[in-house]
């Protein structure tokens, strides 16, 4: 099985976000890791909104049966390259679609953030 999912999204929406709740937008969309890894940067912090929103069309189900929280991207690695880890609903739902590896590739212009999600599995 080979699932793939991609997305984009604008930065100036997570700078807008951050603008107007601060903490709470935050804290509703990022693990303290990601906030950690981006120094919450919103260009850095919209690529990892936009995984999360690759990994959630692979998996078939978009942000509602798994939340933003439950996919979480990390790029505290030497190469910076990120890794993706999911919990919750989002690892059960992987681990029922016999989903066992995964590649998350993220990309930024001066506007925009975007990112692709590959799940191969069973």
């Amino acid at each position: 099985m080979l699932r793939c999912g991609i997305d984009m999204i604008e930065h100036e929406r997570i700078a807008g976000g951050i603008e107007r709740l601060g903490e709470r937008f935050l804290n509703r969309f990022f693990t303290a890791g990601e906030r950690e890894d981006c120094e919450d940067q919103p260009h850095r912090l919209a690529a990892r909104l936009a995984a999360k929103e690759a990994v959630s069309k692979a998996l078939g189900t978009g942000i509602g049966d798994v939340s933003w929280k439950e996919i979480e991207i990390r790029v505290n690695n030497p190469r910076k390259r990120p890794v993706l880890h999911l919990y919750g609903a989002a690892a059960e739902l992987a681990k029922e679609m016999g989903l066992t590896q995964w590649d998350v590739s993220l990309s930024h212009s001066k506007e925009l953030a975007s990112a692709m999600a590959v799940a191969m599995g069973d």
